[in-house]
């Protein structure tokens, strides 16, 4: 008997008794489809809508589940039990899929369909509780008879991690993308027209070369390539600065320096464009110092490439370093060591040791700084002024007067183009070799200091980087304690007080500020998706870095998928695909949680491969010897070298889903307004103080959440000697 795959093929056919099949507007919670199991339309179970509705498209799927129990009883040899269990599911699981995309809300879906089987007048609404569960359990139970075959090393947990990362991928990116993007084939009336995408992206606007010959502007296309590139190599630049001085110096504000590189990442993303303006715009601090001082007329030079440069920087960099600090941490100071030994001097040890051992750290801050600046929608908006670039075209064929979804895909698509050459770029560059430079034997090295060049240079770049962090945040600062920013500087605390004002009553403690009800379904939607993002991007991790399975390349740029694509697409991407059925959720907290978990998990995709690079694969073989599963091996072995990628996997999750805009703004309601929709809204009101206190209340609230993240998680540790006191012994 195989008592997994009965395990999971009773809970499915339990599912099929005792849960509704269709989605509730009430919820489950609230009881009511209990009275309705066998015969109400909207709360029958999978069994009640077969047996007393006559929907006899959903019989096949139980038939399935039944087949899987009887395959599981009886003895059978290991391979045949798969190969009946993967052709009993998989049907099942064709099926299931089948009919919930030929069967929606007016009847069958297509007209073929309605040709072969006739006029249908029964109709079917999202899916629920029981076909979810059923969903799953199919799903599992598929895993299990690929792992009875042989396939994953006959391994059922590595093979179910697959299978899970594989359909929440499909499901969750891949399907809302493509259903976005088949609009670049269709005509207005929804008529399949391949030649349609040639000509919406051969146009000048897109590919103009005019600003090489002094005559005009670029087109957006290459405005977007040449302001990736530039962001790649600054973030990167910056990101390594940042981590060997953390790391590698005995630099006295290490911990200061920590902060600051994170600040960009947890403010809401048109504050630094704003900060920008007001200290290097043409009314700003800078242009009238310069010309009360020295006569310079004031300019406008912060708009256009230079201005959204500079405001990507500043954000895209701590995710650099999120990424890099590990992978600076994981070279092995043996190594370096050996260098030394050999009279090889510091400069040449760096540049011949160390930097090469950094190589998939960097390649892969490279990629997300890439990916983050074309995907970028924020920055664009406020200071691209007659620099245009592809996320913004795409979010006024969206929202603009035009309303041109087919030419939004089109762009979307050449953006997917773009981010499949960076991907192929970064793999070309990292290669075969191996980076491994943690093993099961102990390290005494000790870390080598910088060469003296190396911490001036690092020391050059980022400490005035950060004193500008630190000009920028004190100005955001101030702007929530004066009554109007830029004109009337007379301090006050009305802004907080009308934001987070909190009345005690006789009933209790009442939030009566205006921005709680934001504030909270913020916070408790980013604390569901944050460790849901991190556990779902860094076993994806491990499964591209430690096993190998047949498509395990197109798995892994299929994790960057929903990095790629503007977060206005990704949104209207939700909406077109989870509006109807089959999986209606559009309107509700859930959509938004998905909607967080996959836009965000590729940094912790990219930051758990960069780590796991450097971890010899001797730990998990010495694992397996003394008889660990995978699953332990990857709890106790694997994941406690991987503290730093957890902590940036956590943090970047966290953080996101409070500061994300783009993303979320077709998908909120009043129901659920998230922080960042409301601070827009107050913006575009004209209230500024308002919206600069709330996003300051955000910022000490992320610095909070953070500081409790790497508490929780702890650091690494290497078994590593380290340096001995001046004057100590040896």
């Amino acid at each position: 008997m195989s008592r997994p795959a009965l395990a999971w093929s009773v809970a499915g056919l339990l599912a099929a008794v005792t849960l509704p099949w269709y989605a509730l507007q009430e919820g489950l919670d609230s009881g009511v489809w209990l009275t309705g199991l066998w015969s109400s339309d909207d709360y029958a179970s999978a069994l009640g809508q077969v047996a007393a509705l006559g929907r006899w498209w959903l019989a096949p799927v139980l038939l399935a589940l039944l087949a899987c129990v009887a395959i599981s009883l009886p003895p059978l040899p290991r391979e045949r039990r798969g190969t009946l269990l993967l052709w009993a599911s998989g049907i099942g699981l064709g099926l299931l899929i089948a009919q919930a995309l030929g069967i929606g809300l007016r009847g069958w879906t297509t007209n073929w369909l309605t040709a072969l089987f006739g006029e249908l007048e029964a109709r079917q609404f999202g899916i629920g509780a029981g076909a979810a569960v059923i969903l799953i359990a199919l799903l599992s139970l598929l895993s299990i008879g690929l792992a009875l075959r042989g396939a994953f090393g006959g391994d059922a947990f590595v093979a179910g991690a697959v299978t899970t990362v594989a359909a929440s991928i499909v499901l969750f990116t891949a399907w809302p993308i493509l259903r976005i993007l088949l609009q670049a084939f269709q005509d207005g009336d929804g008529a399949f027209m391949p030649a349609l995408l040639i000509d919406r992206l051969s146009t000048e606007k897109i590919w103009s070369l005019r600003c090489l010959a002094g005559g005009g502007r670029c087109g957006v296309a290459w405005n977007t390539l040449f302001l990736a590139i530039a962001c790649g190599a600054g973030t990167t630049a910056l990101g390594l600065a940042f981590a060997l001085i953390v790391t590698r110096t005995s630099f006295a504000y290490k911990k200061t320096l920590r902060v600051l590189t994170v600040l960009p990442i947890i403010t809401p993303p048109f504050v630094i464009g704003l900060a920008l303006i007001l200290v290097f715009g043409r009314s700003g601090l800078v242009n009238q110092f310069l010309e009360w001082s020295i006569g310079v007329p004031p300019t406008r030079w912060i708009y256009g490439f230079q201005g959204v440069f500079l405001a990507q920087l500043f954000a895209f960099t701590p995710v650099a370093f999120l990424v890099l600090i590990g992978v600076v941490e994981g070279v092995s100071p043996t190594l370096e060591e050996a260098s030394q030994t050999l009279r090889a001097d510091r400069w040449a040890t760096f540049s011949t040791v160390s930097l090469p051992l950094m190589r998939p750290g960097l390649a892969n801050a490279f990629l997300v700084g890439f990916i983050e600046s074309i995907a970028d929608f924020g920055n664009p908006i406020v200071l691209g002024g007659d620099y245009g670039v592809l996320s913004t075209e795409i979010y006024f064929a969206v929202v603009g007067a035009q309303l041109d979804y087919g030419r939004a895909a089109a762009l979307a698509l050449l953006l997917l183009a773009f981010a499949l050459g960076a991907f192929f770029l970064q793999r070309r560059i990292v290669g075969t070799r191996s980076y491994a430079t943690i093993s099961g034997k102990g390290d005494s090295g000790l870390p080598s200091p910088l060469p003296d060049r190396a911490r001036r240079a690092a020391q050059w770049v980022a400490l005035p980087w950060a004193a500008i962090t630190l000009l920028l945040y004190g100005f955001a600062f101030v702007g929530g304690l004066v009554k109007v920013w830029g004109r009337d500087y007379t301090p006050t605390l009305e802004h907080y007080a009308k934001a987070f004002a909190v009345e005690t009553t006789a009933d209790g403690v009442i939030w009566s500020g205006a921005a709680w009800n934001s504030f909270w379904t913020t916070v408790k939607l980013a604390a569901i998706a944050a460790p849901l993002t991190a556990a779902l991007g860094l076993l994806a991790a491990w499964l591209l870095v430690r096993q190998r399975f047949a498509g395990r390349s197109t798995l892994e740029f299929a994790t960057m998928l929903s990095f790629a694509v503007p977060g206005t697409v990704i949104g209207v991407a939700y909406v077109f695909a989870f509006n109807v059925p089959p999986l209606e959720i559009t309107g509700t907290a859930l959509i938004i949680v998905l909607c967080f978990i996959f836009r965000n998990m590729p940094v912790g995709v990219r930051a758990g491969m960069a780590a796991m690079s450097q971890i010899d694969r001797s730990l998990d073989e010495a694992s397996l010897t003394l008889r660990g599963r995978a699953p332990q091996t990857l709890m106790f072995v694997v994941l406690p070298l991987l503290r730093p990628a957890i902590v940036g996997a956590l943090v970047y999750g966290f953080v996101r889903a409070v500061t994300t805009v783009s993303a979320v703004v077709f998908l909120v309601t009043a129901e659920y307004e998230l922080a960042t929709t409301y601070i827009i809204l107050r913006v575009i009101n004209g209230d500024y103080g308002l919206a600069i206190a709330y996003s300051c209340a955000l910022i000490v609230l992320m610095l909070a959440v953070i500081l409790l993240i790497q508490l929780a998680v702890g650091e690494r540790r290497l078994g590593r000697r380290a340096p001995q006191a001046q004057g100590g012994r040896a």
